[in-house]
């Protein structure tokens, strides 16, 4: 996927130095590839005439943190960063994914709509075989406004949509 890599730094404090983290999961090269193009990258333009509001962060419910968290790291072949909360962050480019555990209040809601992915062509065909990380996930279809794209959900019914790069329609 095309997002952003950037490590953070911890400020030492007593709790850090009494715990070890995990070792990170074992990434392709392609995401190494992914990571060194962002990071290079020029900033993308704002539209002309835009002084609108920014979209900043995108929530998706869960009941299982842990559970989700495996699943999205896996996705996303990052790592989420927990907060306060019961919530986990992910950086998707300019927005921040973040799963919020809702089982303590009630069921979570499903998001009701498409959360959309752009990602490589090479990765596109990796995430729509036949099952994406335990989900089933649809064919990949090219869209009549042009993309090139399929749809899958998680576990907990958000509906997720992943779009070769270049082929996106109004970004």
């Amino acid at each position: 996927m095309a997002a952003k890599k950037t490590k953070t730094k911890k400020s030492p404090s007593k709790s850090s130095k009494s715990k070890k983290s995990k070792p990170a999961a074992p990434r392709r090269k392609a995401r190494v590839e992914v990571a060194v193009a962002a990071a290079t990258a020029a900033p993308a333009a704002e539209p002309e005439g835009h002084d609108g509001p920014d979209l900043f962060r995108v929530t998706l419910e869960c009941n299982n943190l842990g559970r989700a968290t495996e699943f999205y790291d896996a996705l996303l072949e990052q790592r989420g960063v927990r907060h306060p909360g019961s919530r986990v962050y992910y950086r998707c480019g300019a927005v921040t994914l973040q799963i919020v555990d809702v089982s303590a209040e009630r069921d979570p809601s499903g998001n009701g709509a498409a959360l959309y992915f752009a990602v490589r062509a090479r990765e596109l065909g990796c995430l729509s075989a036949e099952v994406v990380h335990g989900e089933t996930s649809g064919d990949i279809v090219r869209r009549p406004w042009g993309e090139r794209s399929f749809y899958a959900e998680d576990p907990w019914r958000n509906v997720l949509c992943f779009v070769e790069n270049g082929t996106e329609y109004a970004r």
